[in-house]
């Protein structure tokens, strides 16, 4: 089966299925590495130290805003070069997303390393977590180029009809994650410190597998220097300012839950990432057909490329509903697995309910994204992201902590999905049927 076979002409559920199922695996995979940290280091028993891993997460969330932003807006390229056959724009962006992710990573270790004190203590640091969160702080500092660069490189590899590569990469980084964890946060006896290392070590493996697979594997793209000419950083802004602003938003969220004591932000750590399940699944399934979007776009197929826009809404609905159905129903012990401390899981259960109730329709939101980004019309899905994380929810939260103290803030997140969600159908609805008319 070619390439052409796939994106082009293979019946649309049988290539969404063949793009999608691989990425969804990553995607899980993704979840599974964002658990584990959190997972083992709650194992200790000791929820200072979650509350520490807990209030690093808006730098994860900011690495990840650059991942995307190079990851996204390259596989956007790149799928509609292959389109149009234009070979050297593809390696064009494979180029500019390895070695702008390099660059960004190593200004990024500089300013967490120099600058971690004002840094972790704007986060929602106290006395109590500081020095537990500047541990893990300095060994991800070291791991960034490396962290934002796989990321970047398994949307790159999917670009190319590669799902399964790109899943190995991604599962590569994660079982050695998953290994390393217990060895250096309860072996060596070095808790969250320990969990930021088998991060770090997990991440360059991964890095390694892409580095083979572009020099080695790949048709179509490069890392050479000679193309690193490329840019595809305004395509994929949209997903950059969504994960930046949700780094503010989580930096806000934290302020205000500390005041309520370290508990609840231990509580919204462990329910981040276990509510990441539902919104990953979802996530994994537009990311997939992104590729297959932008092929048909560039080929100017827009009878196939609204049959995957169809299709890929379908699978999400189905799989939100019954991923937040399972996690309704199992609540307690989902957030009982990570801890066992009663006032944690206390404030776990409620926190984890009230964010699910997006959780059965924010893949809709997701794949009208990156419709929006696949028709090279970046300015909406930005629109969307900064009103989501941002403009929307940051005073949200400041006003329902005011009214309805922290039963209300932690509803803030829940509120500004739904907003997001129908002003996503509204506006890609017009664009859908701009495009029709021309």
């Amino acid at each position: 089966m070619n390439e052409n076979e796939l994106m082009g002409s293979m019946k649309v559920s049988k290539a969404v299925a063949k793009m999608a199922i691989p990425s969804v695996i990553s995607s899980l995979v993704t979840v599974v590495y964002n658990m584990a940290d959190t997972f083992f280091v709650g194992q200790t028993g000791d929820p200072l130290q979650v509350a520490a891993v807990s209030l690093t997460n808006p730098i994860f969330i900011l690495l990840m805003a650059f991942a995307n932003m190079f990851g996204m807006g390259g596989s956007a390229v790149a799928s509609m070069a292959m389109g149009e056959k234009n070979e050297k724009r593809v390696k064009n962006t494979s180029a500019f997303v390895t070695y702008a992710s390099l660059i960004v990573g190593i200004l990024f270790a500089l300013i967490l390393i120099f600058f971690v004190k004002p840094i972790l203590y704007t986060f929602g640091a106290n006395s109590q977590t500081y020095e537990m969160a500047k541990g893990y702080t300095f060994h991800v500092s070291y791991g960034a180029p490396f962290i934002i660069w796989s990321a970047a490189s398994s949307f790159i590899v999917r670009a190319e009809g590669a799902s399964s590569e790109a899943m190995i990469g991604s599962m590569i980084g994660t079982v050695a994650n998953i290994v390393l964890d217990p060895v250096f946060i309860s072996g060596l006896g070095m808790g969250a410190a320990g969990a930021a290392i088998a991060t770090t070590i997990g991440n360059i493996l991964a890095s390694i597998y892409y580095l083979w697979y572009f020099m080695k594997k790949s048709k179509s793209f490069s890392v050479s220097p000679k193309y690193f000419k490329s840019r595809v950083c305004s395509i994929g802004f949209p997903t950059a300012i969504f994960s930046a602003l949700m780094s503010v938003s989580t930096i806000v969220l934290n302020q205000i839950l500390v005041k309520y004591g370290n508990a609840p932000v231990a509580a919204i750590g462990i329910v981040f990432k276990a509510n990441m399940f539902i919104t990953f699944l979802q996530m994994g399934l537009a990311n997939g057909v992104q590729p297959l979007m932008g092929y048909n776009f560039g080929a100017g197929n827009q009878k196939r490329f609204m049959e995957v826009d169809c299709f890929t809404k379908k699978c999400c609905l189905v799989v939100g509903i019954l991923a937040t159905a399972l996690f309704f129903f199992f609540r307690e012990p989902i957030i009982h697995l990570f801890i066992n401390d009663k006032d944690v899981i206390y404030y776990g259960v409620k926190m984890l309910v009230a964010y699910m109730v997006s959780g059965p329709f924010i893949g809709i939101l997701f794949v009208n994204m990156n419709c929006m980004q696949s028709t090279g019309d970046a300015l909406p899905a930005t629109i969307l992201s900064v009103l989501r994380q941002g403009l929307l929810l940051i005073p949200l939260l400041y006003l329902l902590n005011a009214v309805f103290g922290l039963n209300g803030v932690i509803y803030g997140q829940a509120l500004t999905d739904c907003v997001a969600i129908v002003l996503s159908m509204y506006i890609w609805g017009r664009k859908k049927r701009k495009l029709k008319s021309e």
